[in-house]
């Protein structure tokens, strides 16, 4: 029997390895190692040249030398198209008013020197007037208006309601052919509608923003502590400069004068308002005739509800009243010059009567010329009180 381990023993030329008795050849081990690391250290090379280089391949393969082809863009959407018409149809009627104040001395030039400031405005007709806000043209001298062709034209005051923040100016002498506003109602108006406003933010000309309804029958108090009932208010940006400029439905209608906005720091906040049309139509056709709006009332001024109601006092507080007013001819007295208050109205026709708002709307629904019984307290003790109401916008002030 034939002893292999003898042989295998004995054999010279019987091949290493782990079952052979013989230990490994380390150098052919070493020999794999060294080319592995030369291979990985090849590769992370070359992927750093590509990452070095990847900015300048890119722009060399890529880079659009010679001009890009146009991508048909198809037809505007539908909304878009209608906005586009209205802004067309629209904005020559809108004009760009300059309101310069009359002349100061300077300290540093030591000339004088007179404030711009500016808004919008509405061409209302075809004779040339425009409306826009009381506030835009209060304390100037002059009046400047640009047209939507670029030509600058003077205008003057023809008549100003303050108490609703409206102003009718006269265009002197165009040679522009002129495009008065289409005009809507503001009766009707829902909360949702989309809402357009046109007008020269910051000295922008032309601006269109687009919003909706956000609200109807908000009240708005002006220069003149009267409140203006109905307004619209909306959420289409409305910056400084857009006031007097003109708030559109969506079939390019006026429905309001854009007249203020409330914002804590001066810039769109997404609350605008707007003066219904129905009352610019009324104000314009009244301008129009006699350069006035009639106002109905007696002829007083009245503290502030906040200080009434400070004081504890439940109704209007007479400040005073306007000379050959018929307050003044009914006996009724203000505030004596060491602060005494003296009669306090508490009701109109038996009805009470909290705030001067409430007495206003009281007098316009009831209309001028019509008489009223006034209940008036004086040093705790009431007493009624007789007298006509009268159109108070021609009387002194003063």
């Amino acid at each position: 029997m034939t002893d292999w381990r003898n042989e295998e023993l004995s054999n010279p030329t019987a091949m290493p390895g782990p079952g052979n008795g013989r230990p490994p050849d380390r150098k052919a081990g070493n020999s794999v190692s060294v080319r592995f690391r030369r291979f990985a250290i090849g590769w992370l090379l070359l992927l750093t040249t590509i990452w070095v280089l990847d900015p300048y391949l890119m722009g060399w393969w890529f880079s659009a030398s010679t001009p890009r082809t146009v991508t048909a863009r198809g037809n505007l959407g539908a909304n878009e198209q209608t906005t586009i018409d209205l802004f067309k149809k629209a904005s020559p009627s809108v004009v760009h008013v300059f309101a310069r104040g009359a002349p100061t001395a300077s300290l540093f030039s030591g000339g004088q020197q007179s404030l711009v400031q500016s808004g919008s405005g509405i061409i209302w007709d075809s004779a040339g007037h425009v409306i826009t806000n009381n506030h835009v043209i209060t304390g100037t001298a002059q009046i400047g208006i640009r047209l939507t062709s670029g030509e600058f034209v003077a205008g003057r005051v023809v008549g100003t309601a303050p108490n609703y923040d409206l102003a009718l100016l006269q265009l002197e002498r165009p040679s522009s052919a002129l495009h008065p506003i289409t005009v809507g109602r503001s009766a009707d108006l829902q909360v949702g509608q989309s809402t357009f406003a046109i007008g020269n933010p910051y000295g922008l000309d032309q601006t269109l923003t687009h919003g909706i309804i956000s609200a109807l029958g908000r009240r708005l108090p002006t220069d003149t502590a009267h409140e203006i009932k109905g307004m619209i208010q909306t959420d289409a940006p409305i910056n400084p400069g857009n006031s007097g400029g003109p708030l559109l439905d969506s079939a390019g209608r006026l429905i309001g004068v854009n007249s203020a906005i409330v914002s804590g720091s001066g810039a769109s906040a997404g609350i605008g308002f707007a003066i219904p049309v129905d009352i610019v139509n009324r104000v314009a056709t009244e301008l129009i005739r006699n350069g006035h709006v009639p106002l109905p009332g007696i002829g007083i001024v009245a503290a502030r509800q906040a200080e009434a109601t400070s004081l504890g006092i439940d109704g209007v507080v007479i400040v005073r009243t306007v000379p050959d007013s018929p307050a003044a001819s009914a006996g009724i007295q203000g505030v004596d010059a060491d602060g005494t208050i003296r009669d306090v109205i508490t009701e109109v026709n038996g009805k009470p009567i909290h705030s001067m708002d409430e007495l206003a709307s009281t007098f316009e629904n009831a209309g001028i010329g019509k008489e009223v019984t006034l209940t008036v307290q004086r040093d705790g003790r009431s007493r009624n009180v007789k007298l006509r109401i009268a159109d108070i916008s021609q009387l002194n002030q003063g």
